[in-house]
């Protein structure tokens, strides 16, 4: 399945520990587009972490200054020459994000719930809504529905970023380790 829509940025979903970081820094480096990761973004603009955001200002907070951010983005990217964004794996679940999202190549990086947990577990510090493995559960299951709306779903629980970044390269249209010239 070939995407129809630009060419110009794709949007990594999926859940905390998912690993779209590491997939959107390796498909950034084989496309040589940009790679914008939305979380440090917001701390960026905001001048302090997530977990501090939460903490003294709340998770409402932290969602408008997650969409005022992909807005911004958003505009940018009209001008940029091509992106990789790694999302928040709340953006999704905002009514408000998955209308400036509409008509965006997205992909949902697909993680099975235990292994998400595994993962984030350890990192509580940073990931304020990893506080117990039965919340971190009802959390994916509420969002889940959200990224599966995603233009292409990759079952990246054991694939390595570097394949995960081939795999959406080729769907894109790109070969493998070539770089892609613009496209309309």
């Amino acid at each position: 399945m070939k995407p129809k829509r630009s060419r110009r940025a794709v949007f990594l979903v999926g859940f905390m520990g998912a690993g779209k970081n590491r997939v959107g820094r390796a498909l950034a480096r084989q496309l040589a587009w940009g790679f914008v990761d939305l979380d440090r973004r917001v701390q960026a603009r905001q001048g302090r972490s997530i977990a501090r955001i939460f903490r003294e200002s709340g998770e409402a907070a932290f969602r408008k200054a997650e969409t005022t951010e992909l807005k911004a983005l958003l505009k940018e990217q009209r001008r940029s020459r091509g992106a990789v964004v790694a999302l928040g794996g709340g953006v999704p679940a905002v009514a408000a994000n998955r209308r400036l999202l509409r008509g965006a190549l997205t992909v949902f990086l697909e993680v099975p719930v235990g292994r998400l947990w595994e993962r984030c577990r350890a990192d509580r510090r940073r990931r304020p809504l990893a506080t117990s493995e039965a919340s971190f559960r009802r959390l994916y299951q509420a969002r889940r529905g959200h990224y599966a709306a995603a233009t292409l779903r990759l079952a990246a629980g054991d694939r390595s970023p570097q394949q995960l970044a081939t795999r959406i390269a080729q769907w894109l249209g790109y070969e493998s380790g070539t770089r892609p010239q613009e496209r309309p």
